[in-house]
């Protein structure tokens, strides 16, 4: 059974900022010798890491609304720079734009069960993700998108 995992991503406002972020994280792994693979650190290891690998992605939520995810490739060991241990997330780089969902900000990480998860949208739909997040939101609960 799939699960997904939910995540804020502070201090990004908008789709190309997060594409931004992370190309620059790959290319300063890439330069410092590191395997050519996108990760997102995290303090906690998931206990469901074989439900995660079965199909599952991290959901990004900032502005409030959960917006895009990116699959997760693995589940790694990490160390940080003093040997704390912790988990990479190992994503695929291709961001993948989701309906908007509201979410109240928590901290961490949450799972996500596979039938709450917002549904991708349609290539037709896409541009929506060019409109600011409550915009889009209150065009959609009117029927409009």
């Amino acid at each position: 059974m799939t699960v997904h995992l939910i995540k804020m991503a502070v201090g990004v406002e908008s789709i190309p900022h997060l594409e931004e972020i992370q190309a620059k994280r790959l290319r300063a792994a890439v330069g410092a010798g590191g395997p050519a693979v996108l990760r997102h650190v995290t303090r906690n290891t998931p206990r469901r890491a074989d439900e995660i690998l079965d199909g599952g992605s991290i959901y990004w939520v900032f502005r409030g609304f959960i917006q895009v995810r990116q699959a997760i490739v693995d589940v790694a060991e990490h160390a940080e720079a003093d040997g704390t241990p912790a988990c990479a997330l190992v994503l695929d780089p291709h961001v993948v734009r989701t309906e908007l969902r509201p979410m109240r900000p928590f901290q961490g990480w949450r799972y996500l069960a596979e039938e709450k998860a917002p549904p991708d949208l349609r290539a037709e739909g896409a541009a929506t993700g060019d409109l600011p997040p409550e915009m889009a939101e209150e065009l959609r609960a009117l029927g409009l998108l």
